[in-house]
């Protein structure tokens, strides 16, 4: 063989569809799903948007209708979906349905359900309350979307109730919301995200019900549909991912945002390295008072890295969304906390095209107008930069909460400051050293109680322990030989 055949040659870059094709490998193991081109993809702002598409859709049914709610009313708006529903049904379109146990509660009642039931919609409820699984709780499906003919398909943060339609006669606002409609090759993977759901709650679809090939192309847009469940950590391995890899700007807006150590830890490095990093959450409109108590006890080690915080200034900032160098956007149920990530059933969209990325941007800067920015101290607008008014985070909470509230503030806060004082690491600025010294004196003290009087806590632990243990003896008898 001739020696020259031998001569490796240096190795060099690679080249940028290399670097790319490596990043959609990352995105596609993150996501557990592959990147579909040739889709149709329209933004729609809130339920004066959504609702009329979806509504359009269904009425223009003519073989199936797939949905999947956590909150369905037994209101005005949840009223006029299952009159609708029930029309198409008894006209002979087969139509599924699948709710949320726990988003149910208080929102419609066995005559709602029942009345669908007769009307024709085959409805199932996801899990449960069962005594048998008292932690089986924590699962909840907070899915939402719509498939009409296995040809166009909603995959939304909105739920169907009368609190994201507002009500104008009374001055009072809509709930501020984000959803897309999905037309091309996706539709046939949020179908089979549905069938997930279906066989999960009971006998899996019929074939005949699923499509047997994608719909044909429908636009220029690439787009992945994730569909998360229990456990898997799909869409937090996805938002860490994005976090690492924007270059340039990161806008997150979130409805009950609660992020871990480590998510947080994300935004700070990107917010460091000099990517614009904001993340919009509700203000005093919020739904969940608590859930805005954890929110806030983790602005301040955002604050301290750069990055920007703000709160709407709306009824309640329920989007879920994420938009990242122009170009990467995220749309769907999933929200920034642990529930989401590790314990529900959820479904967004991630999508990967300019145009989107330009729209989801200019609707972020729209959003930032009506909204409070939250600081340390005084910070200087960018040249040409508007945004709304700015609020100064208080060194010390000035306004008393409820003994859950305080709690609940301690227990966010207490995740990011025992990491770094036991661990003997730092993640956060020293503002935190007074919660620091207060929780180590509050488990000093709760040490001290056990010792003197173990009973108090005796109780409570042998309480939970004789559930969980009934529970385990019933399903040993149920499933023995």
């Amino acid at each position: 063989m001739n020696a020259q055949a031998l001569v490796v040659p240096p190795r060099t870059v690679p080249p940028v569809s290399s670097a790319r094709l490596l990043t959609e490998q990352a995105f596609d193991r993150a996501a557990g799903a592959p990147l579909v081109q040739g889709n149709g993809v329209r933004l729609l702002r809130d339920s004066a948007e959504n609702y009329p598409a979806w509504f359009e859709a269904i009425e223009s049914a003519r073989r199936s209708i797939h949905l999947e709610v956590y909150i369905l009313a037994d209101d005005g708006i949840g009223r006029r979906l299952a009159e609708l529903l029930v029309s198409k049904a008894r006209s002979g379109v087969k139509v599924r349905l699948v709710y949320d146990w726990l988003g149910a509660i208080g929102k419609a009642g066995r005559r709602y359900w029942r009345a669908l039931r007769q009307g024709g919609v085959e409805v199932r409820v996801f899990n449960p309350l069962r005594l048998t699984s008292p932690l089986d709780v924590l699962r909840r499906n907070h899915r939402k979307s719509i498939i009409v003919d296995d040809a166009v398909a909603f995959i939304t943060g909105l739920c169907v109730a009368d609190a994201w339609s507002g009500d104008p006669a009374h001055g009072v606002e809509p709930w501020r919301d984000t959803g897309v409609e999905l037309r091309g090759p996706a539709v046939y993977d949020v179908c089979h995200a549905f069938a997930q759901t279906w066989a999960e709650v009971g006998e899996p679809l019929p074939p005949e019900a699923l499509p047997i090939a994608p719909p044909p192309s429908a636009g220029e847009v690439s787009l992945r549909v994730v569909a998360g469940t229990s456990f898997a950590g799909a869409a937090f391995r996805l938002d860490s991912l994005v976090a690492a890899l924007a270059r340039n700007r990161l806008w997150l807006a979130d409805a009950y945002f609660a992020g871990t150590a480590i998510y947080v830890q994300g935004l700070r490095a990107a917010a460091q390295d000099g990517v614009d990093v904001r993340l919009l959450v509700p203000g005093a409109g919020t739904d969940i008072g608590l859930v805005q108590v954890l929110s806030r006890a983790g602005y301040r080690p955002l604050l301290e890295a750069g990055v920007r915080v703000f709160e709407w200034n709306g009824p309640m900032m329920h989007a879920k969304t994420a938009v990242a160098d122009g170009h990467w956007a995220r749309i769907g149920s999933t929200n920034l906390n642990l529930a989401s990530w590790i314990g529900n059933w959820e479904l967004d969209v991630v999508i990967e095209d300019d145009d989107f990325g330009r729209q989801m941007e200019a609707m972020y800067e729209a959003d930032l107008a009506n909204s409070t920015e939250i600081v340390l101290g005084r910070r200087r607008l960018l040249p040409g930069e508007r945004v709304g008014p700015v609020a100064r985070l208080p060194r010390r909470r000035r306004r008393r909460t409820g003994r859950a509230r305080r709690a609940a503030a301690g227990a966010v806060r207490l995740g990011y400051t025992i990491g770094a004082a036991v661990a003997g690491r730092r993640t956060l600025g020293a503002a935190e050293a007074v919660l620091a010294g207060r929780t180590g004196m509050l488990l000093l003290v709760l040490a001290a109680i056990t010792l003197i009087w173990p009973f108090l806590t005796a109780i409570p632990v042998a309480l939970v322990a004789a559930w969980v243990g009934l529970s385990l003896v019933a399903k040993a008898w149920r499933i023995r030989d």
